[in-house]
Parts: C-alpha cells; sequence; structure tokens
C-alpha cells in the first residue's frame, strides 16, 4: 500500500484519538510513530506524535518532534505542544517566540462551552495559550507581560483558574468581583445555545472540521478524529467517530454511508451495550429516524441504509465468524430453519406505530402489516408454524422474548439460514444485570438462552409494543435539549458557578495577601460540601498555620489524612506544624506513610526531613532536603528546610546559599527572606538582617514573627522606643503569642515601664505558666520593685522549671541578698 494512501492516514490519525480518548498513550505513540512515517511532511503527524511524548512527561522528546513546525508557528498544535515543552524545560524564549508567531492561528478563537461528553475542541483557543503564554513570560522574569497574557485569558473565560492563582502568587493587586462575571464569549455562547438544534448542530461541524488539515477537512466523508461518539450533545451535535470503517472495521458499506452523508447522526445498534457488533452505532438521517434493518454484505448487526438507491445484496451464508471486531471464533452452529416464527397471534394488541417505522413506510423501507415477508434477495418465504398457535408458549421461547424485542412487522432484511450476526452458539454468557442494561428495550441478539433446548429462529420480530424504547433516540433528546438550551436557566447556571467561584476567589486572594483572618471567614460560609474537600481543608489549615495556631491548623490536615489518604500536596506544611508542635512520633509516622505511598514526591521527603531534624539528626534532615530539592528544583520550601538545619548546624555560608536558591525559586517566599535575615543576625550584620526581615514583612504583612524579628534588631541596635513600636504590633497581630509578649515587656522594662511591662508579664504568665525565662524576669521586676518576697517566689519558681540555668538565677537570687547587705549598711551609716 502506497506510503500517500489518504485511507491508511486517516485510520491511522483515528487509532491515535482512539488512544488519546481513552488515555492508552504508549499505544498512541506507536501509532503516531507510524503515522510520522506515512506522513512525514505533515505538521499534523508531527503534533500528534510531539503530544503523545509530552503527555507521557517526555519533554524533551516533545520539544524535538514538534520543533521544525512549532516553532515557525505555522500550526498551532505544534506551536502549543512546543510552547508547554519548553515551559516544562525552562526554554522560556522559544515558547515564547512560538505562540507570539501563531497568534494568528489563535486570536479571538474561542472554545467555551464546546467540550461535552460527545464532542471537544482539540486545539486550544484563546484563553488557553494566552494562560501558557503569561506563564512562560512569568518564567522569563517579565513580570508585566505575564500579568497582561493572565489579564487577557481571564477576560476571554473568567473560569480559568491556573491564571487566577498565579497572579494571587505573584502578588499581583486584584478586584477579584470584577474577573468572576459573565463575559461577552459566555453571553454569545448563550445565546448561540438557544438556536435551533440543527443549527448548532452544523455550527459545531464546522467548528471541528476547521481544525482539521486541510486535506482530511475537503476530502467527503471524513468523521472528525476529535469527536468521542458516546451521548449525543444537546448543545453541539456533531458527526462522530463510530467503529463502522474506523478502527476495526474495513472500508466496506459503512465509509459508504459516511461518505455520502458525513453529518448524519447515530443511533445504537440492536444488541446495544459492549463492544463488538452488539456496541456498534447506527447511522441515521437528521430528518427522520429510521428503522433497524441489516445492511447487506456486512455481518454486523443494527446497520441502516438511509438511502434505497444501493439494491440489496444476497447474504454470504457460509461464514461462520465475526468481523466486525477483527477476531475469528469458530463455531459449531446448529441446523437452523428457514422458516420465519409466526407467533404473532400470540401477541397483545399493538401500540401506534412510532415515527420511525411511519417514516419508513414512506420510504418503502418496512414492508406492510398483511404483506409476506421475504428473504433479503426478495424470496417468498412460506409461513411455517412451529406448534400450534392456540398453544401456549415454550419455556425458551418467553425467556428468548424477555430480553430480545419481536414484533408483528418483522424485518424483511434479515438473513435466515445460518448463525446470526455477532452470536455465538453452544456457549452461555452469563447474564446481565439491569445496572449495565438500564433498558429491556436493549436488544440481546446473539446470546445463548438455553443450551440444550431447539434452537430459536434467528428473524427477529420486532413489534409496536416492544419498539418504543428504540425511539429514545428520537424522543428523549429534544426534551433534553430544550432543557438544556433554555438560556435563562443556563444563564442562571453560569451566574450561580461564578458566585461560588467569586468566594473561592477572594478566599484565595486573601490568603495570597496573608490576610488569613479574612479568609478563614469566606471559607467559613461554605457549604458543607466544599468545606470537606481536601483542597478547602489545606487552605483554612494554611491560614491558621501562617498565624501559628498550630494546634488549630493541626486539625484540619487531620482531616485532610481522612478524607484524602493519599495526597502529598501541603504535606510540608503539615510536617512542619508538628514540628513545632514536637510531635516526634506524629511526625514519624506521617514521613513513613508518605514515603511508602509517593516516595517520588519532594513533600513526603521534606516530612521525612523535618522527622530527623525533630530528633536532632541534622545531617540526615540535611540529605531528605536535598532530595527533595533535586525532585523538584522549583520547591522553595525544601531550600528553606535546608537553610534552617545548617543555622542549627552554624554553617552560615551554606545557609546562605541554599536561601538565596529557594528565593530564586520564588520570589515572594518569604521563609527564606527571613532566613537570610536570621543568617546576618547571628553574624552580626543588623543593618542587612534589618532590610531582609523587612523585605520578608513586606510580602507577609500580618506575620507577628517577622515584625518582632525587626523589633529584636532594632533593640540590638540600641534603639528601645523604635524596637518598642514593633514589638506593640507584633503583640497586636498575634494576642497570644508569648514570644512577642515577652520581648514587649522586656523593652518596657529597659525603658523603666515597670507598671506596664508587669501587665504584659501577668497576661504572658498565664499563656505561658511552664516558661522558665517568664518567671525569671518577673523575678527581676519584682526585684526593681523593691518587692523582695514575690522577687524570691518566681526566681524560685524558674529553678524548678530550668534546673540547667541554675547559676544564673542563684546569682540573681544573691545580687537579692547583696543588695539587702547593703541598704542596711547605708542605714547604720
Amino acid at each position: 500500500m502506497a506510503p500517500t494512501n489518504p485511507s491508511v492516514i486517516s485510520q491511522l490519525r483515528q487509532l491515535i484519538y482512539y488512544y488519546i480518548d481513552n488515555n492508552l498513550l504508549k499505544n498512541a505513540q506507536f501509532y503516531a510513530e507510524r503515522l510520522a512515517a506515512y506522513d512525514h511532511r505533515s505538521a499534523e503527524s508531527a503534533y500528534l506524535l510531539a503530544l503523545c511524548h509530552l503527555r507521557l512527561g517526555d519533554n524533551a522528546s516533545a520539544y524535538e518532534y514538534s520543533k521544525p513546525t512549532g516553532w515557525r508557528g505555522t500550526h498551532l498544535g505544534c506551536a502549543y505542544v512546543f510552547a508547554q515543552a519548553c515551559l516544562a524545560l525552562e526554554r522560556y524564549k522559544d515558547g515564547i517566540t512560538s505562540l507570539e508567531k501563531s497568534r494568528g492561528l489563535w486570536g479571538g478563537k474561542n472554545s467555551f462551552g464546546k467540550h461535552t461528553a460527545s464532542s471537544r475542541q482539540p486545539l486550544p483557543d484563546a484563553a488557553t495559550i494566552n494562560c501558557l503564554l503569561g506563564k512562560l513570560y512569568y518564567g522569563y522574569d517579565n513580570k508585566t507581560k505575564a500579568v497582561s497574557c493572565f489579564e487577557d485569558a481571564l477576560k476571554q473565560n473568567p473560569f480559568m483558574w491556573d491564571a487566577f492563582t498565579t497572579l494571587c502568587d505573584m502578588g499581583t493587586n486584584l478586584k477579584v468581583p470584577n474577573i468572576f462575571k459573565m463575559s461577552p464569549e459566555m453571553e454569545a455562547v448563550i445565546r448561540t445555545s438557544s438556536q435551533d438544534p440543527w443549527d448548532s448542530q452544523s455550527q459545531s461541524k464546522d467548528n471541528t472540521l476547521s481544525a482539521m488539515p486541510d486535506q482530511d477537512r475537503n476530502r467527503p466523508g471524513v468523521r472528525p478524529a476529535s469527536v468521542v461518539s458516546d451521548v449525543p450533545d444537546p448543545f453541539n451535535s456533531v458527526p462522530s467517530r463510530s467503529f463502522a470503517g474506523g478502527l476495526f472495521g474495513t472500508l466496506g458499506i459503512s465509509q459508504k454511508l459516511s461518505e455520502s452523508n458525513p453529518s448524519l447522526t447515530n443511533l445504537p445498534a440492536v444488541g446495544g451495550g459492549g463492544i463488538g457488533p452488539e456496541a456498534m452505532e447506527t447511522p441515521t438521517g437528521p430528518s427522520a429516524s429510521i428503522d433497524v434493518t441489516v445492511v447487506p454484505g456486512r455481518r454486523d448487526p443494527g446497520v441502516v441504509s438511509a438511502f434505497p438507491t444501493e439494491p440489496p445484496h444476497a447474504p454470504i451464508r457460509k461464514t461462520r465468524t465475526i468481523q466486525g471486531l477483527g477476531m475469528d471464533f469458530s463455531m459449531d452452529a446448529p441446523k437452523m430453519s428457514r422458516a420465519v416464527s409466526t407467533k404473532r397471534s400470540q401477541k397483545g394488541p399493538e401500540v401506534d406505530e412510532s415515527a420511525a417505522t411511519q417514516a419508513l413506510r414512506s420510504n418503502s423501507l418496512v414492508p406492510p402489516a398483511g404483506e409476506r415477508k421475504r428473504t433479503v434477495s426478495g424470496q417468498v418465504v412460506p409461513r411455517q408454524s412451529s406448534e400450534d398457535p392456540g398453544a401456549p408458549q415454550r419455556r425458551s421461547v418467553r425467556l428468548f422474548n424477555q430480553i430480545r424485542p419481536t414484533s408483528s412487522k418483522s424485518s424483511s432484511n434479515l438473513p435466515t439460514v445460518g448463525p446470526a450476526p455477532g452470536r455465538e452458539l453452544k456457549k452461555a454468557r452469563p447474564p446481565i444485570s439491569k445496572i449495565m442494561r438500564p433498558s429491556s428495550s436493549t436488544s440481546t441478539v446473539g446470546r445463548q438462552v438455553s443450551g440444550n433446548r431447539k434452537p430459536v429462529d434467528d428473524s427477529m420480530d420486532v413489534d409496536g409494543k416492544d419498539y418504543i424504547p428504540r425511539t429514545w433516540q428520537a424522543t428523549s433528546i429534544p426534551v433534553q435539549k430544550s432543557i438544556e438550551l433554555d438560556p435563562a436557566r443556563h444563564e442562571d447556571a453560569l451566574r450561580s458557578l461564578l458566585e461560588l467561584f467569586k468566594k473561592f476567589g477572594n478566599a484565595y486572594y486573601a490568603l495570597a495577601q496573608f490576610q488569613c483572618q479574612d479568609a478563614l471567614q469566606i471559607y467559613a460560609s461554605f457549604p458543607r460540601a466544599q468545606l470537606e474537600t481536601p483542597w478547602v481543608l489545606a487552605q483554612m489549615g494554611r491560614a491558621h498555620y501562617e498565624q501559628a495556631a498550630y494546634a488549630e491548623a493541626e486539625k484540619y490536615y487531620k482531616r485532610i489524612r481522612q478524607v484524602a489518604p493519599t495526597r502529598f500536596e501541603d504535606m510540608e506544611i503539615y510536617s512542619t506544624i508538628l514540628w513545632h508542635l514536637k510531635r516526634e512520633t506524629d511526625l514519624a509516622f506521617l514521613a513513613h506513610e508518605l514515603i511508602d505511598s509517593s516516595w517520588k514526591s519532594p513533600q513526603a521527603w521534606c516530612a521525612l526531613g523535618n522527622s530527623w531534624s525533630l530528633a536532632r539528626d541534622h545531617e540526615q534532615a540535611l540529605r531528605c532536603f536535598k532530595r527533595a530539592t533535586q525532585l523538584d528544583p522549583k520547591f522553595a520550601y525544601a531550600f528553606t528546610l535546608q537553610g534552617h538545619e545548617h543555622i542549627a548546624n552554624e554553617e552560615y555560608d551554606k545557609a546562605l546559599t541554599s536561601y538565596r536558591h529557594g528565593i530564586a525559586a520564588d520570589k515572594r517566599h518569604y521563609n527564606a527572606w527571613y532566613g537570610v535575615g536570621r543568617v546576618f543576625e547571628k553574624l552580626g550584620n543588623y543593618e542587612k538582617a534589618s532590610k531582609h526581615f523587612e523585605a520578608a514583612s513586606l510580602i507577609n504583612p500580618t506575620n507577628a514573627v517577622l515584625i518582632c524579628c525587626i523589633g529584636t534588631v532594632l533593640e540590638k541596635q540600641k534603639q528601645p522606643k523604635m524596637a518598642l513600636t514593633y514589638f506593640a504590633k507584633a503583640t497586636d497581630l498575634a494576642p497570644r503569642s508569648a514570644l512577642t509578649r515577652f520581648k514587649k515587656a522586656r523593652a518596657l522594662m529597659a525603658l523603666g515601664e515597670m507598671q506596664l511591662a508587669l501587665n504584659e508579664l501577668m497576661i504572658l504568665k498565664d499563656i505561658a505558666p511552664d516558661e522558665a525565662m517568664v518567671h525569671f524576669l518577673l523575678g527581676r521586676l519584682y526585684k526593681s520593685l523593691r518587692d523582695k518576697g514575690q522577687a524570691v517566689r518566681h526566681f524560685t519558681i524558674a529553678l524548678n522549671l530550668d534546673p540547667k540555668a541554675s547559676q544564673q538565677i542563684k546569682e540573681a537570687i544573691e545580687s537579692l541578698e547583696e543588695e539587702d547587705d547593703e541598704d542596711e549598711a547605708s542605714m547604720m551609716a
């Protein structure tokens, strides 16, 4: 077969899309390589091959295969895959160039509302590409262009959540209510959806075909490979990819049907459900529903010819294989009678004829009720009765009729000799439950009912009563369309979704700005079902963590472990919370759980590193944090934890390097800025320490620890009044923080404000009654106030709480006695 055979190329493309849609990417990659060999000059072939590599995670190969066409921007699919590979490989400039060159192919394109269960747009629209372009510009360190691209993406599609969250993470000032609102494109979709269903069908077909290569678009009968034939779409009914002449079938009569009328819709075939001939779909014309007959020259049941201009052919009666699946099943079929069953007299009264039957009657495809049955070749079949009409039905016949619709108006095109198409005899199949087969109207032609009884005739009788559910496709879909195409309901649904996501947006933006209390209040107003999702629980736990409310934050992360035990995102925060709470056993258990379930995630290695850190094994902790940064070089928090361990080992140069790597990975990672400040504070460079603490505080203005650190540096620079201002601000932000209140009390004592300092220390004593330093400071305060009894009492409590500091505390007690001796000496003089 010639390499440029369009039929081979079409078949390969259908195979590739079939496997991509079913997430069998290795198969798709194999056939994409075959397609590239057949049609190596086509940009579509390069696009499909690069797409398979990209989805398999092979970004370098995706980059190479899509580069020739993607770099020039002449094919939108190649340019998009090339840009995604560039983003993963950090080749930002190349990705930006390809998307900018292809702007003419995607500018103004909008696919909102066109992705359904039965149709999809294979190529991205302007909102999607603007979002990707924004990420490339952000990686290229062009924040202005990145913000502009993300804004354009949100204007075109306010549901572009990725663009919104990236803007928040960048620290951009946003007006969230102006983002989550109806856009002109969405209103246009609503107006379009209220049009006539067949108009929307033609529009969707045009949209789908416009995304295909020119050589395929212009060829009659081509089915778009991007359409999944599953459930008819109430908005955009497009031609679907059926098995007939597609993946497994040959280019026979079904291909001719599709070529003669490519706008045919699909109805389930006789025996719908399952795979193979029983699952094949029936193309029918949009103007009328057509009864179920068999196309001559084909062994697959349920294929209908809507065009009587092609004369029927006699069936091949010696074939005993099922060719619709591309498999051969050897059958030892018993001899079948040529007679057609005539048990019509046993049926009840007929119901009104369906619209499909009337339409076929007008086309002379269904014989009149009184006409004698004929074979496919036109020969009259004599009436024969296998048993007395007045006798009751045999049990095998009753069972057969329960799963197989019968009719007084029998089909005239069914073969009457040999095994039925797709039927396997002598082998009982397990019964199929009603869950798998929703309606008894679904035919089960080809299923063995009785293993040792007299075989039932293969001709299928369909009466009006049993055929009513067969018109489900023609009767229920317009009702569904009328509901879903109602523009008022459609608009109300979109507005309710936008209101919900506006709440999500406000909460996420508040947390990105570290307005933790505001974020918690918004999340608390969510419905219970939304509150129990792992993402919301993680956001609420993060809000408490940023406020240093570790006990409250732990509750939310515990709940995450219950509802989503396999989730590893945000677990590095949970491990840090457990580290602060000194839960050594819980932290070790969490680390081992994460390593066992997701040992390739950096979060798991951060948890293990925190566990070693709590056990004071800093070398093992450093190995774990280094492993986390190897798994994800952009994981800023792992670099920060590395720096903390280096400070514990007094390796300040290495700590500075780790913190600076964290800042390079994420410029808004305030923990790394804080770490650099701590290093300079340890080294005695208070000016640089103050600058880095202030930089961290600009990112997170509500963090009391950062503000307290600025006050500490000022205090060491002999600026107690300025330090007291920062300590007071930190105490207001975190009234339950023992550290900030302790430093405030100490600053008040340094300024001689003893009574104010006493008030702070009394509050602090209730907050942290077991802190030795609190009682030691109280002893010093009472000593200054000349209250020797209270001073001795608190010095003694401090000595009991911290025996290691006994030398210092004993010196303070002795100084009290010396002062008493001096006072006595002065009085005697």
